[in-house]
């Protein structure tokens, strides 16, 4: 059987946007938690929260996965990402954030994502790691491509049980989950969460690939 196509990869290096304690990038190179790390301590700070999200053999017991692939719209998503990072910076009085999300192809074991906080006290960077989280995988401009050994499925960049098929007019697809919680209640207002929404469902929704053809079955897009 054919191997799958290789991701495009849009760019080199790493892509990235910065504010004062404030850092959030893109990039296909493996992740360096020590690097991370680095980014957010301070004098100041602590507490240093570190969240390496990787990919794991199964997301169903039936069904092992080969490997993730990871898409987006670099400058859309690197702008969603410092608006959300300023926001939790703020409320949670974090002293530094730093994001950076990978992209193409993610093998089992290795880093998708590493989210580090720092702040004077634990509590406030256990809870700011994990609303960055929640928010990074509901409203920034990334789809996820799940490959089986009998090809792979395009999913919302979220939880929820084995994932969300991405369908053109599901209502279901990349809007992804409103925040931490869910509540509306958090960081940046519901407003915000819901202009993400929208932006995201203007953006183009695909369906599965079969495996070494480069093509998708009903309304599916190629990037």
């Amino acid at each position: 059987m054919a191997p799958p196509d290789p991701p495009k990869q849009q760019f080199s290096g790493e892509q990235s946007l910065t504010e004062p304690n404030i850092y959030v990038s893109l990039t296909y190179d493996p992740l360096d938690a020590t690097a991370q790390m680095a980014r957010v301590k301070s004098p100041q700070a602590g507490a240093v929260v570190l969240f390496a999200g990787t990919t794991r053999s199964h997301f169903s017991p039936s069904r092992p996965i080969t490997h993730l692939s990871y898409t987006t719209y670099p400058s859309l998503a690197l702008r969603t990402l410092l608006r959300l990072s300023t926001s939790i910076l703020t409320s949670h009085s974090l002293t530094s954030i730093a994001i950076t999300h990978r992209l193409g192809r993610v093998d089992i074991g290795e880093e998708s994502i590493l989210i580090a906080v720092s702040a004077p006290h634990r509590r406030e960077a256990w809870r700011g790691g994990e609303e960055a989280l929640e928010r990074v995988k509901g409203e920034v401009e990334v789809w996820k491509e799940e490959w089986f050994e009998d090809g792979g499925v395009w999913r919302a960049n979220r939880d929820g049980g084995v994932g969300v098929e991405v369908r053109r007019g599901s209502g279901s697809g990349s809007g992804g989950t409103n925040g931490s919680g869910g509540s509306g209640k958090g960081s940046g207002g519901s407003g915000a969460r819901k202009g993400s929404d929208a932006r995201k469902k203007e953006l183009p929704e695909v369906g599965i690939r079969k495996r070494g053809t480069g093509e998708f079955s009903e309304g599916g897009l190629e990037f």
